[in-house]
């Protein structure tokens, strides 16, 4: 059992932390609850603790997993690892296929949609339905905005800015709220505590500069997305997202259009901003059946 930091509010994040060992390091998950699982899959710069809401009402039905990736949250921050998605999605496989899970409901967001859809795509008869929050599964080469800012971030400014100005928990976070009232003192302190030194926040940098650098790969996914057209998708898309554009959600519809589509009036940390409307659409969703 890992010890919790000083830093933590166990009130706010009253989970109990367990630990898996991999070649490059500890990641750290959360396992709630019992029952079907559902696996949480969180992006940059947050960690476990952004599903706390969906968790806390979750797991008293159904077995909640959340793991927060190498470098981020309460895992391992080594510098010798590579940060790009498709190494998070190795060790996220590696983690699931350690929990021997079934039936898996993926819940997904930011980064973590390529990360976590990877597994969807390697192991569809795993996976039950597909919820997709704010994210994507294809190259932004079209997004030119996007690349930009990927291209120039990859270089040693960008380094500068994410690993020693803490520019991504600092600056970007609040730019990922639609109502800032949400982003409270506390709530802040919990994305800042965990990448309090420069060492610790390479992750947050190499995902900005993974936008552009990942392309081949996250093509290699958008390639075979006709394996996940069979699995019930539901979209939960907060609409004043100024991270990520709409038209990302239109072509998420356009490519699934028998996905069931759930639009919030909240920014792209709607998980935050609308806690108890994205459970009670997964809640919705799984209950389909």
């Amino acid at each position: 059992m890992m010890e919790t930091p000083a830093w933590l509010d166990r009130i706010l994040y009253p989970f109990q932390h367990h630990s898996l060992e991999l070649e490059k390091g500890k990641i750290n998950y959360l396992d709630e609850g019992s029952g079907e699982p559902i696996v949480f899959v969180h992006g940059t710069p947050t960690w476990s603790f952004v599903w706390r809401q969906q968790i806390k009402s979750l797991s008293r039905d159904f077995r909640c997993i959340a793991p927060d990736h190498l470098g981020f949250g309460l895992s391992d921050k080594p510098a010798d690892f590579a940060y790009t998605p498709k190494a998070h999605a190795a060790n996220l496989e590696l983690l699931l296929e350690h929990l021997n899970l079934d039936k898996i409901t993926l819940v997904v967001h930011d980064f973590g949609g390529p990360i976590g859809l990877a597994y969807a795509l390697k192991h569809p008869e795993r996976v039950k339905h597909l919820i997709i929050l704010n994210t994507w599964m294809w190259d932004l080469e079209e997004e030119t905005k996007i690349m930009r800012i990927s291209r120039f971030m990859s270089g040693g400014m960008g380094k500068f800015l994410y690993t020693r100005l803490a520019f991504s928990p600092r600056l970007l976070l609040p730019q990922g709220y639609h109502e800032r009232k949400h982003l409270t003192k506390d709530v802040h302190r919990h994305y800042l505590k965990p990448l309090s030194s420069p060492a610790a926040r390479l992750g947050t940098w190499r995902f900005a500069a993974s936008l552009s650098e990942s392309g081949p790969w996250f093509r290699q996914l958008w390639e075979q997305r006709a394996k996940l057209q069979m699995i019930p998708m539901l979209i939960i898309w907060g609409e004043k997202d100024k991270l990520l554009p709409l038209s990302l959600l239109d072509k998420w519809v356009k490519h699934f259009p028998d996905a069931t589509v759930k639009r919030l009036k909240a920014g792209h940390f709607l998980q935050e901003e609308k806690g108890s409307e994205v459970t009670d659409a997964i809640l919705a969703a799984i209950r389909q059946d």
